[in-house]
């Protein structure tokens, strides 16, 4: 019996974006645990697109084989559609080739179309497919008002999942939340979902002293009671209810309100910030991942934000680093989300519900008037980082899968 592990992704190193991380990191941590790992990727396209990687490289005990496909610019839609039909059919095509019997397959849910493909070439193969789900389509679409719930695209879309869902050997998910919702479209087959989150990078990632930081210093905040969104800006996230935050505490001449990230939403940003003349909001580009440590230290308190109806749906996996870097959350979010459970259980913030923007701008208030408060909650963020969410933990759980899978091939 073969005791080798697939990892399916579009994205790969050298890939830094959040997807291409997570699962490069997962796949060389897993090597270090003496497991034979391979993984089936595209070439470079997103952050790092117009580099050419090589086809086959063996990088850090993992054997990276990377197939052909289009990587015109993603944000354009025609072109973003053909990369997603040659990669699709490029990683099908590679599947049958390289896929042998009980060979473990991890594929992730990016793009879309990639697990229907990789589960049924492991059908053909009689390999053993497990389902990593970052986000559920067609139901992001749906709570961004992208898709109607009722309409025929829709339906038909959960039929077909509900058929990938029931063909796969084991489903990982990042949440308890979204546990929830895959378990009620299995029927209660529980069993089948585990949840396994994603992780904070304590090791690199920690609190640093707020006066001392250069991004602070560089933008004369340091006197300033700093609220910071840093991350995507996109469809999902509800920027509209911090804006109108912003706005109202405009007369706070000690409250400032930073941005940093990029995303479907941030032109809006720089408009509505412009046309309501927001002295008190900074927009900053995205900054490269090895400058964690400094930004997600330049504030006072950070936001996590989902718009409603995005339970079970997304974990926004920044909010672990956020925690690495020992700072209290306010998390705009549905209750009993993951964010919303996370943060009640461990007593490291507040959570106001999307739209709720009188509690929001009292929330941001409550925050301000109390240090000490906010010093304890910093505490105990980095210790929940570290005790629940480092990537030892989260190492081990993908390992303790992969072995319970290779037992029951025996």
């Amino acid at each position: 019996m073969t005791d080798k592990l697939w990892i399916v992704s579009e994205l790969y190193y050298p890939e830094v974006t959040s997807t291409g991380y997570i699962l490069t990191e997962i796949a060389e941590g897993l090597a270090a645990e003496d497991l034979s790992i391979s993984v089936l990727c595209s070439q470079p396209s997103y952050s790092a697109r117009g580099l050419r990687a090589p086809a086959k490289e063996n990088r850090n005990n993992v054997i990276i084989h990377r197939i052909w496909g289009i990587t015109l610019d993603k944000d354009i839609f025609f072109f973003r559609l053909i990369n997603l039909i040659t990669i699709t059919f490029s990683v099908f095509v590679s599947s049958l080739w390289h896929f042998k019997r009980f060979d473990i397959v991890l594929v992730v849910t990016n793009p879309p179309s990639l697990p229907f493909f990789v589960s049924f070439a492991c059908w053909l193969r009689r390999a053993n497919c497990v389902l990593l789900i970052h986000d559920i389509y067609p139901d992001l679409l749906v709570a961004v008002g992208k898709l109607r719930s009722t309409s025929v695209v829709v339906r038909l879309l959960n039929k077909l999942n509900k058929i990938l869902y029931m063909s796969v050997n084991y489903i990982v998910v990042i949440g308890r939340d979204m546990q929830a919702k895959i378990v009620n479209r299995l029927l209660d087959n529980k069993k089948k979902v585990k949840v396994i989150t994603n992780w904070a990078d304590v090791n690199i990632i920690f609190p640093t002293i707020k006066e001392q930081n250069s991004l602070l210093r560089k933008l004369c905040l340091q006197d300033m009671f700093v609220v910071e969104y840093a991350g995507n800006i996109g469809y999902p996230n509800d920027i509209e209810s911090i804006i109108e935050s912003a706005s109202r505490l405009i007369n706070k001449y000690d409250i400032h309100f930073l941005f940093i990230g990029s995303g479907a939403k941030k032109r809006w940003l720089e408009e509505e910030v412009a046309r309501r003349k927001l002295s008190n909001v900074t927009i900053m580009p995205s900054r490269p991942r090895h400058d964690q440590i400094n930004f997600l230290n330049a504030c006072d308190i950070a936001i996590v934000s989902l718009v409603q109806g995005m339970r079970g749906i997304s974990v926004p996996s920044r909010i672990y680093n956020i925690l690495a870097a020992g700072k209290p959350i306010i998390a705009i979010a549905d209750l009993n989300s993951e964010l919303d459970l996370v943060i009640k259980e461990e007593n490291i913030g507040w959570v106001v519900q999307p739209g709720e923007v009188d509690e929001l701008e009292k929330v941001i208030l409550e925050a301000k008037n109390n240090p000490d408060l906010l010093v304890q909650m910093g505490k105990r963020a980095r210790r929940t980082a570290e005790i629940k969410y480092s990537f030892e933990l989260v190492k081990r759980a993908y390992a303790k899968l992969v072995f319970s899978i290779y037992e029951e091939a025996k």
